[in-house]
């Protein structure tokens, strides 16, 4: 947290000199001490300082200055920095205009100078207007601030990323929160510039692209170096995994990521079934300890940047990235997992981002407090889901096409969803239209498929967590996938009546490899995967050993 800062304003720069010695004497330890010899400087350092989020605790002011008196520029502060403890500096001549000062102003104290000694005639009256400052502060948020407005798909893009990649922030809807409007006001905002996104160090970034605010926020999209032992396209648990042990075991090792690393689970509020966290933890936080201690051993990762094609040439692959980069590397895996399925159903796509979301329910959690709210699918990701937006929601209906959750969900889940009361299963129903109004989801279709009854019912939010569609599309590379466009790896690929013309070598894939030597694959990606964190984090472990042993080869 950044310490509190007191502010002393003279126009006399011995005086200056000296008061500023004395404040920074006591009481550098606990705050900053800033000071400047004109008001006019003084009030736009003002507007600086609440920009950047910063706090004053007190003003110590002189009177008598040539661009405005002390009780004027004080009135000015005040607007800034309400809170702040207000003392002015005087001389004996001064005081009628002290005394008048405190109810134009509510002038908390004033010293007639010289203060000397500053024990007995400083400090005493500093530590208690500071001492009674610090009883009513309430800190603010440290960090960066999202302005925008609730159902904008921009806006959630943006929360979705921050929040992905593990950056802390504040959500100011534009619309409701005193802070959004007075950070409006503050900055001079139009509505036009929303999103905005309030940094730190006091920039801000008005309806920022992805790749600014990645770059803004210290996110590396570029390549430090041309060739790598080994590239891990995607950074779901099976590629951090993967990178965990390329960097341990000495491999030269990149790891790239489109969008934010954890993959669908890194969106998960809780998973409970993982090895060695009997309390269960976030998708977060396993995400924050896996990237950590990948970093740890010295793996780079780009994010967010995407992979657009991979091609061969004499034994050396070529990753093109999405800014026209290319990279060579001698072994790839690729780990880009699974997305969500659509929801074909009327109006959906109108309402994406503004109300609809594909999984990702954390980040839209508070806005559906005391709200109807709908989930689509019958998986553990959905139960997640459900359970944690129960906490927030005033209903929380899982829609189902089947009867119950028992042949799709664990039972573990099942069990805790059957005792929240706030959670209603709606079986062998379909969504089949959303409507809404302001360019916000309003209301939902809801159709029985075993009676073909029709109703319309009131909803705020709608979570999509249907379906396991393989993120496979942008592979231009001859690698074989299955009718549901997963890769094929290992014995299965002899299955197909175009592997010899592709296979070239005399031995056999191993168990994660492609059709193309040196290319492997591992995770929700590859066909046959079993859908589970703990064994997407195998399999990310096992295709180093496969790397390995075909580097040895070359």
């Amino acid at each position: 947290m950044k310490k509190p800062i007191i502010f002393a304003l003279d126009d006399d720069t011995q005086v200056l000199r000296a008061v500023t010695r004395d404040l920074k004497s006591k009481y550098r330890k606990e705050y900053r001490v800033m000071s400047t010899e004109s008001a006019n400087d003084a009030l736009e350092a003002l507007i600086d300082l609440k920009k950047k989020s910063e706090v004053v605790a007190l003003f110590l002011v002189d009177q008598r200055m040539p661009e405005m008196l002390g009780v004027e520029f004080l009135s000015e502060a005040k607007k800034h920095f309400p809170a702040a403890k207000k003392v002015l500096l005087t001389a004996y001549s001064d005081t009628d205009a002290a005394i008048k000062a405190i109810n134009d102003v509510q002038l908390d104290y004033y010293l007639t100078k010289p203060w000397n000694p500053p024990e007995e005639k400083l400090y005493p009256t500093l530590n208690d207007l500071l001492d009674a400052w610090q009883l009513d502060f309430q800190p603010e948020f440290d960090g960066i601030k999202v302005i925008g407005y609730q159902f904008s798909p921009k806006s959630h893009d943006i929360k979705d990323f921050l929040s992905g990649n593990l950056f802390p922030f504040q959500w100011l809807d534009a619309e409701t929160s005193a802070k959004a409007k007075e950070l409006i006001e503050l900055h001079e905002l139009e509505t036009t510039d929303m999103p905005v996104v309030s940094l730190q160090d006091g920039n801000c970034f008005k309806n920022p692209e992805i790749i600014e605010l990645a770059t803004a926020l210290g996110l590396n999209a570029h390549p430090k170096d041309n060739l790598y032992d080994v590239v891990i396209i995607g950074a779901g648990p099976s590629g951090l995994a993967a990178a965990v042990y390329g960097g341990s075991e000495g491999l030269k090792t990149l790891l790239i990521e489109k969008h934010a690393p954890g993959g669908q689970a890194g969106t998960s509020s809780r998973i409970e079934n993982y090895l060695g966290f009997p309390n269960g933890l976030s998708g977060q936080e396993l995400t924050h300890r896996a990237i950590t201690q990948a970093k740890r051993f010295g793996i780079e990762f780009l994010s967010p940047q995407e992979v657009t094609s991979i091609s061969e040439k004499d034994g050396y692959k070529s990753i093109m990235l999405g800014n026209g980069e290319c990279i060579s590397t001698k072994s790839v895996v690729i780990t880009t997992g699974v997305n969500y399925r659509k929801l074909e159903a009327e109006g959906i796509d109108n309402y994406t981002g503004a109300g609809i979301y594909y999984g990702s329910s954390m980040t839209e959690a508070q806005a559906c407090s005391n709200k109807e709210v709908y989930i689509v699918g019958g998986g553990n990701s959905a139960g997640q889901s459900a359970v944690y937006l129960s906490k927030f929601a005033k209903n929380v209906y899982i829609v189902v096409r089947k009867k119950d959750l028992s042949s799709s969900m664990s039972s573990y889940l099942i069990d805790q969803i059957n005792d929240i009361d706030n959670i209603t299963l709606l079986g062998h129903t379909n969504i089949t239209k959303a409507t809404g109004e302001n360019e916000r989801l309003t209301q939902l279709e809801l159709t029985n498929s075993e009676t073909s009854e029709i109703k319309t019912v009131p909803a705020d939010a709608l979570f999509i967590f249907i379906g396991a569609r393989p993120y496979t599309d942008w592979i231009q590379l001859n690698i074989i996938k299955n009718e549901r466009g997963f890769i094929e790896t290992g014995r299965d690929l002899s299955r197909y009546d175009n592997f010899r013309k592709i296979w070239k070598k005399e031995r056999e894939p191993f168990l994660l490899e492609t059709c193309s030597p040196g290319i492997f694959a591992s995770g929700d990606v590859r066909a046959g995967a079993m859908n589970r964190v703990a064994s997407a984090v195998g399999e990310g472990a096992m295709a180093i050993k496969f790397v390995h042993e075909y580097l040895a080869e070359i």
